[in-house]
């Protein structure tokens, strides 16, 4: 058993200190993640990979209500996860009137170029609407795009995490794009 998987049972028997000790074993690559994702936002997004990993951390560590960890893989799925929906959270946020609702943020240099463009808070409601969508036809396959997507994780990364073959990730990864191009040019 591995340092984090044994510190992810200290945290489930609702041990304190494990939290603090599981921060630095996963940080480093909570944080590459988020910048993985981050870097596939369109440019504009007001969210830093710093601030994305310790929201997604602090929600995964909950003292207060341990969860139930099946090891590292599952615990780097949840964090994708966190991660997916603070990303959606944010853009819900930013689509609100009182956060500037449909206006979008443009540099000068860009302001001939803007004409009829999606914002991006838009673009990802699209996406994870179509994700629920997708949940509700072929739960493993959506599962699979918010690791890829979301999570930054390779197929056979994915794999691992989901506990399948990485034949049949592939499988559900041409699946699940197909499917969701589809469902997204319909939008």
């Amino acid at each position: 058993m591995n340092q984090v998987t044994q510190i992810l049972s200290s945290l489930q028997q609702g041990d304190a200190r494990a939290a603090e000790q599981l921060l630095p074993l996963v940080y480093a690559e909570l944080r590459r993640l988020a910048a993985q994702r981050l870097a596939q936002e369109k440019p504009g997004q007001t969210l830093q990979a710093t601030a994305l990993v310790h929201e997604a951390y602090l929600r995964l560590v909950d003292v207060d209500q341990p969860q139930q960890w099946d090891g590292r893989g599952h615990f780097f799925a949840a964090a994708a996860e966190a991660m997916r929906r603070l990303l959606i959270d944010n853009a819900r946020r930013k689509s609100r009137i009182k956060h500037g609702g449909n206006l979008k943020r443009i540099d000068l240099e860009e302001v001939a170029q803007v004409a009829g463009t999606e914002s991006d808070a838009d673009d990802l409601l699209e996406l994870d609407a179509a994700l629920e969508r997708l949940a509700h036809e072929d739960a493993p396959a959506a599962e699979l795009v918010k690791l890829r997507y979301f999570a930054g994780l390779t197929i056979p990364d994915a794999a691992e995490a989901m506990g399948i073959s990485t034949r049949k990730a592939d499988f559900l990864w041409s699946f699940a794009r197909a499917w969701l191009r589809r469902e997204l040019a319909d939008d």
